[in-house]
């Protein structure tokens, strides 16, 4: 078993990635909307990537409603958007109750057609003029209260068995680029960013599990992006907010970082990641990934067996009052 993350090509397996999947030995596998029909072929496909694999592999998706749903309509609910949380509770109290229900309905969702970890809550807190990429991804501007509503969620999802990721630690908040296509630099002091970006993951810092932001933060490694520096995971992830949780890079395949997929992993690895993420289903770039990505071992390797613990139990919900409170609460809910 090896430390990274895949992703597939379509809503089946086809011999190729069969063999991959055998050969490679990933830790777990990430679907999107292109691996996503119905709930009947989910099922199938989870079921069949493990069949593949020989064990109970991690399956994950990015469920976290609004416009990043990779199991929606017409064959599940559509969900709110983090930003709306805070829009509609009448207090605090409310609007984490809400966050919460948001967050257990959709782990009921996954768990029904055998999906266990959700990457979510975003803990970023916007920026004024950010890149739009986050914005209502985001629970709130306030890290206070994104702090709370991230937990929330968090919670949410493990009372219904499925592992939360955080993201994107540090902090993708300030970021003017989108780092799906080229690589975000935030200009911030050191001491703006201990003041707004880090509190939401510091307070969370007990979650089982981290996706990296590809942001390079000048005031702590002008050098390279937070998910390639040394500096970024020791000092800040692992030292000021105290985060001893299974940390994965966000997607390698996006345009912020550079050099050959291999390398790439290689320096994420060598910078403190325990994990490497590919989502795109390319095999020959998955292939040079996984090569990069060493045996999954040591403390890597107890991080991530800790991380699902979570999803064993399930507790008693009533899943349609869940729905009816939802709805009542967000009008437009369907």
């Amino acid at each position: 078993m090896r430390a990274f993350i895949c992703g597939l090509k379509g809503l089946t397996l086809d011999p190729d990635e069969r063999a991959f999947l055998r050969d490679a030995a990933p830790w777990g596998v990430i679907l999107f909307r292109r691996n996503v029909e119905s709930r009947e072929q989910v099922a199938r496909l989870t079921a069949e990537l493990r069949a593949a694999l020989g064990r109970r592999a991690p399956v994950l998706v990015d469920q976290e409603g609004g416009r990043v749903q990779r199991l929606n309509t017409p064959h599940w609910r559509a969900y709110p958007s983090a930003a709306r949380f805070e829009a509609v509770g009448a207090d605090a109290t409310q609007a984490e109750r809400l966050a919460w229900l948001g967050a257990r309905l959709m782990a009921h969702d996954l768990r029904e057609v055998g999906i266990d970890v959700d990457c979510l809550p975003v803990l970023d807190a916007p920026a004024e003029g950010s890149h739009a990429i986050i914005s209502d991804r985001a629970y709130s501007r306030d890290p206070a209260r994104a702090a709370r509503l991230g937990r929330a969620a968090a919670e949410g999802l493990m009372a219904g068995g499925v592992a939360p990721v955080m993201k994107h630690i540090p902090g993708h908040g300030r970021a003017r680029a989108d780092s799906h296509l080229e690589l975000p630099v935030v200009d911030a002091s050191r001491a703006e960013l201990e003041a707004v970006d880090f509190p939401p993951f510091t307070a969370n810092a007990d979650l089982p599990m981290a996706m990296s932001a590809h942001v390079v933060y000048t005031a702590i490694d002008p050098s390279a992006p937070g998910t390639q520096s040394k500096t970024v995971v020791n000092e800040i992830i692992r030292g000021l907010i105290g985060f001893d949780g299974l940390l994965m890079t966000d997607d390698l395949s996006m345009k912020a970082l550079t050099g050959n997929f291999r390398e790439r992993a290689e320096r994420a690895i060598a910078a403190g990641c325990d994990m490497v993420l590919h989502c795109n289903g390319d095999l020959a770039e998955a292939a040079p990934v996984a090569e990069g990505a060493p045996v999954l071992a040591g403390k890597a390797l107890e991080r991530a067996e800790k991380a699902l613990a979570c999803v064993r139990d399930v507790a008693p919900f009533d899943v349609a009052a869940g729905v009816a409170e939802l709805e009542k609460a967000f009008v437009a809910f369907a």
